[in-house]
């Protein structure tokens, strides 16, 4: 071979066999293009990849804030259905407590009068005014709808005469108000106390009191009032007091026997009540303990008397009493 160039012979056909630059070429070229669309394709899928992961916290945020908003108007609805539900059962209550403590009330009130009212037959030579104003006076104190600020206080006073009338029918008042309310009675005997120290009378006094309206006692009968030793009776300030009585929801009934045979039936409720407070005075400024601590004097006697002189009525002789004990 002269030439550099080899002969191409007639009707030439391109060879086959690609010059090896031309072919390298060719495959670098390839090897770009697909590598460049590769790497758009791989660009592609980082950026929907990208926007999926910033749609979801989107769809999450979403589905939680519809989530939220459903359960504040289920809360809502049942604030809207359980309010008036409420109101309705509460304002039920009071009436069911009214009704049960209406019903209690209207038990113990029949209860009372049907013993008064067989009393009443009983003790058929009594002062009607005795009858209506200590029904009045204590049906109140029965009555639950009442506020209970003070306790009952009665004073029963006779002359010699109706000792017995006296003893027996404070007794049934007392026992008749205690009864209405499934109770007992405290009964104090002054006469069994008269010769004591002042001073331990008080304490038993106190004692038997305190006792009594814990235990659920409603009512005590103190019989022979005057006969207790003067500075003794001092404890009731305690127990009578308008204000600060140590027991509101109880009656304290005391009984006083005049020093006269009789107490004349012409006699006004004011003019008895003075005749007590007089006796009252004679009786207990004259002790002879007047030195003592708990001495009484004037002023602590005007103070006992404002407490325990809320109603004073006298009683009459009855006939036909049994000889001992009471009906």
């Amino acid at each position: 071979y002269e030439s550099n160039e080899p002969e191409k012979p007639a009707g030439h056909q391109p060879n086959v066999y690609t010059p090896l630059k031309e072919r390298k070429a060719d495959f670098l070229e390839k090897n770009r293009e697909h590598r460049s669309t590769t790497s758009q394709s791989r660009s592609k899928f980082r950026d929907q990849s990208s926007i999926g992961k910033q749609s979801q916290p989107l769809a999450k945020n979403d589905g939680e804030s519809r989530s939220g908003f459903h359960k504040r108007w289920t809360l809502l609805l049942v604030l809207l259905i359980g309010i008036p539900l409420l109101y309705v059962l509460w304002s039920g209550i009071p009436s069911l407590l009214d009704a049960t403590l209406s019903s209690r009330d209207t038990q113990i009130l029949q209860a009372f009068r049907a013993r008064m009212k067989n009393l009443k037959n009983t003790y058929q030579s009594q002062d009607p005014n005795l009858w209506k104003r200590t029904h009045v006076f204590l049906e109140k104190h029965l009555n639950a709808s009442h506020l209970h600020l003070e306790p009952a206080i009665l004073l029963f006073t006779a002359g010699q005469e109706a000792e017995k009338a006296l003893r027996c029918l404070s007794n049934e008042i007392a026992d008749a108000f205690a009864f209405s309310q499934n109770a007992t009675t405290i009964k104090i005997n002054g006469a069994d106390k008269a010769i004591l120290d002042s001073d331990i009378v008080k304490l038993e006094v106190d004692n038997e009191l305190s006792s009594g309206f814990r235990e659920g006692k409603k009512v005590a009968v103190v019989h022979r009032f005057e006969l207790l030793p003067a500075g003794s009776t001092l404890i009731f300030y305690k127990y009578c007091d308008h204000e600060n009585a140590a027991f509101k929801d109880v009656a304290l009934l005391l009984t006083v026997l005049l020093d006269e045979q009789s107490l004349r039936k012409s006699l006004t409720l004011q003019e008895v009540e003075e005749k007590v407070r007089d006796f009252l005075w004679a009786k207990f400024t004259s002790s002879d303990v007047l030195s003592s601590y708990n001495s009484m004097d004037t002023d602590k006697l005007s103070g006992l008397w404002s407490r325990i002189s809320h109603l004073v009525l006298p009683v009459w002789p009855e006939k036909g009493l049994p000889v001992e004990g009471c009906t």
